[in-house]
């Protein structure tokens, strides 16, 4: 398997990748009685990969094959898992049937892009699994068609270490990708995961939906608004402004920002994409706040010079300033809505490391 590297990251491969591999290698089996030890294909980036194959098994009119999936340098839970094709012959039934199996999630709410009893696999590698097939079957097709079953080995027990529950995606993985490759910590994957969440809340009538900056504050948040379903909590991570953007376009009304003191005073001051390189957490401006609130020049001078925002917090808890985490909540509030021209109702919560509510703010 080629190694593409790009800034000293090694790309990998989608689940809709390796299942267009191992239908290409299954379909090959059950015309030839044999299996190719790797297979070859085009995807949608534009470039040919070779993907070696793991499983095969040969019955009548029937052929087995399996990828396991490199997913490169990426975090991805996916990684290792093995994605299988099963081909049947159907003389009956020309062209190309494409079903989910064992461990490939089905769809029970509106709002992922396909229609609900389907099996989680998208647009995409369909169009790849469909090609992958057609360009084997060839010569055969006058003869009848394939059907093509996705499965996943231990699927089920995988995508509870996802978002898919959320979606309304139930009992195993999405075959997924757009350009059949994994990027390493792409944000631009990162940030459609985010706005397909607010689409599939929507679709599914919320209107009030919460984002947090990662997987601590939606814990957080979720006991302090347990009254909201699970599909409302969205964990947004750095792109607060892409997805208040999107709730509006989503027609979504209500929108709670949930988070910690560093990532919501970058917020508070209008930067909406929260990522550390080159936006770093600005004490004067915490200082500012404290300073506003009538806070002792020592106290406002020591927050000033604090290394980072959690020094900051601990200065101000042991000081007991009053209302100054309500006031960051409120500065908060008041750049979200500038940022979305007044459309949303905004509320926001600050919470410490522990869980506790720092402070709390609401807005139009």
């Amino acid at each position: 398997m080629p190694q593409i590297r790009r800034r000293g990251l090694r790309k990998g491969y989608t689940t809709g990748t390796c299942a267009a591999a191992a239908t290409k290698a299954a379909v090959t089996a059950l015309m030839t009685g044999k299996a190719p030890s790797q297979v070859t294909l085009r995807i949608p980036a534009g470039i040919q990969v070779t993907l070696p194959i793991l499983r095969v098994e040969l019955a009548p009119n029937k052929a087995t094959c399996s990828v396991v999936k490199d997913a490169g340098d990426d975090p991805d839970v996916t990684h290792g898992a093995e994605i299988c094709a099963t081909v049947s012959w159907s003389p009956l039934s020309p062209g190309v049937v494409i079903r989910g199996g064992p461990g490939v999630g089905t769809v029970t709410k509106p709002g992922v892009s396909l229609p609900v009893g389907d099996p989680a696999i998208t647009r995409v590698p369909r169009k790849m699994i469909t090609e992958a097939a057609t360009e084997v079957l060839g010569p055969y097709a006058r003869e009848g068609g394939i059907t093509v079953e996705i499965w996943v080995p231990k699927g089920e027990e995988i995508a509870q270490r996802t978002t898919n529950a959320r979606l309304g995606i139930l009992g195993g993985i999405s075959i997924l990708g757009t350009t059949g490759l994994v990027i390493p910590y792409s944000t631009a994957a990162w940030r459609a995961s985010v706005e397909l969440a607010i689409d599939v809340a929507a679709a599914n009538g919320l209107n009030h939906i919460v984002l947090s900056t990662g997987t601590q504050s939606d814990e957080f948040v979720r006991r302090a608004l347990p009254h909201l379903p699970d599909m409302a909590f969205i964990e947004a991570g750095i792109f607060f402004g892409p997805g208040l953007k999107r709730a509006v376009k989503r027609g979504i009304r209500r929108v709670t920002l949930a988070g910690m003191i560093g990532k919501l005073s970058k917020v508070a001051q209008g930067k909406m994409v929260t990522h550390v390189a080159g936006n770093q957490v600005d004490t004067d401006f915490l200082a500012g706040i404290a300073l506003g609130l009538g806070a002792p020049a020592n106290l406002v001078e020591a927050i000033r010079k604090a290394p980072t925002a959690r020094y900051a917090q601990e200065l101000l808890c042991s000081y007991g300033l009053k209302g100054y985490f309500d006031r960051l909540c409120e500065k908060v509030c008041e750049a979200a809505r500038t940022y979305v021209g007044g459309s949303l109702a905004v509320a926001c919560l600050c919470f410490d490391q522990d869980g506790a509510i720092l402070g709390r703010w609401e807005l139009g």
